[in-house]
């Protein structure tokens, strides 16, 4: 009787899609803590530490602006925010109801001036 060399490949494929379908039931009770990207987070841990810091404009234009934006924030898909022609009042309604391909809401709503404010130093 000789050995079939698929059946090694069988058994590792079915390991990864059982490993997968377990990991994935893991995340669904996790989601929470998975999003607000620690491990062991509370309601209350969460709301204290976020009132506690403070709004860095930049570091989060570094995160949720640069894929449009690019990397120096001087446009890619979306506009040059150096020297950008907008007053603040028109920037604060961009940043929160979106305009174009950007969506409303990636700024919460208290840090927009702030992040008003960090857009026109860019000028």
């Amino acid at each position: 009787m000789s050995k079939n060399p698929v059946i090694p490949y069988i058994l590792i494929f079915a390991l990864g899609i059982g490993l997968i379908f377990f990991m994935s039931l893991y995340g669904i009770d996790q989601k929470k803590e998975i999003a607000d990207g620690d491990g062991e987070a509370t309601e209350e841990g969460t709301k204290e530490e976020g009132a506690s810091s403070e709004f860095d404009a930049e570091a989060v234009a570094q995160q949720k602006c640069i894929g449009c934006h690019g990397g120096d924030l001087k446009g890619s898909v979306g506009p040059n925010l150096h020297g950008e022609d907008k007053d603040a009042k028109e920037l604060h309604e961009i940043i929160k109801n979106g305009k174009g391909g950007m969506p409303a809401g990636l700024i919460p709503d208290e840090n927009i001036d702030d992040m008003v404010d960090y857009i026109l130093t860019l000028k």
